[in-house]
């Protein structure tokens, strides 16, 4: 005699995928991160965000005490209005004047006061583009 199964399992086990796959199509849609921003789109932001530029200048400062203190200025603009970033926490090996960065932090009396803790250098590209030969 086959034993009759109750469906009960199967209406469970989809019920808990269906509420999984709603939950992660949520996030992926309304992004649930900080907005990111560049220096010369900053100045209208309120709130926290974070902030993608290039180092410009030497830096000052120490990252432990009162803050390290350097100018970001957007990647791609050289002549771009540059922003003033005091941070404080760790500092990645990377971080150099000309590298490009990450930060998170908030816009405070036209200084941008960044989050411990949220630096993150970009590597720079191991490939460069194929210069055309005069062939």
């Amino acid at each position: 005699m086959a034993r009759k199964r109750s469906p009960a399992r199967l209406v469970i086990a989809l019920s808990i995928a269906a509420v999984l796959a709603v939950f992660l199509l949520y996030t992926s849609i309304a992004g649930g991160g900080t907005p990111s921003f560049t220096p010369s789109e900053l100045a209208a932001q309120t709130g926290p965000v974070s902030l993608v530029g290039q180092v410009v200048g030497k830096p000052t400062g120490d990252a432990n005490e009162e803050g390290l203190r350097f100018r970001l200025r957007d990647v791609k603009d050289p002549s771009s209005p540059t922003v003033l970033v005091i941070y404080k926490g760790s500092v990645p090996d990377l971080f150099a004047p000309g590298r490009d960065l990450v930060v998170e932090g908030e816009l405070q009396n036209g200084r941008f006061v960044a989050t411990p803790g949220t630096m993150v250098t970009k590597c720079p590209s191991k490939y460069t583009a194929i210069k055309p030969s005069d062939q």
